[in-house]
């Protein structure tokens, strides 16, 4: 259990029937801990809709100011196989086109950091349109400050 509270669940965009429709993102949050991660899930219907997705990071949760930074990726085209971690620049990556495909990304605090800014969102600007079932779930990984126990005792 102890793992699980290495992920700090934020939000990201809730399931929808046409969740990637035009440009979307999530929602922004600041980045507390050695990273980000978001967990992008194309369910039914998706054989031909497509997205680039982007990671920007903010100068708070308005954003005033953002800019658009590197991440790593790595992709699941069938259930429980996900292939290697491969490095994206800021330019994004194309996400969708297929049924049950999922994408993790992965953005480290330090790359917010390089551009002055602590917060974080990721941004789709559908390509391809078709209406698609899908989710991105959104996480600090390792959070600076974690739950506390219910009890001191271990």
């Amino acid at each position: 259990m102890k793992e699980l509270e290495n992920l700090h669940f934020i939000g990201g965009i809730a399931p929808d029937s046409d969740f990637a429709s035009g440009t979307v993102t999530t929602d922004i949050f600041e980045c507390l801990g050695e990273g980000a991660m978001f967990l992008v899930w194309y369910g039914a219907n998706a054989s031909s809709g497509a997205s680039t997705l982007t990671v920007e990071a903010c100068d708070d949760t308005t954003p005033s100011n953002t800019t658009a930074v590197a991440f790593q990726y790595r992709v699941s085209t069938t259930f429980d196989t996900w292939g290697a971690w491969t490095q994206a620049t800021s330019a994004g990556i194309t996400v969708g086109g297929s049924a049950d495909s999922a994408w993790q990304i992965y953005v480290p605090a330090s790359e917010l950091a390089t551009e002055g800014y602590g917060y974080v969102r990721a941004q789709m600007v559908e390509t391809t349109a078709q209406a698609a079932d899908g989710v991105v779930a959104a996480f600090v990984v390792n959070p600076r400050y974690k739950v506390q126990p219910s009890s001191l005792i271990d």
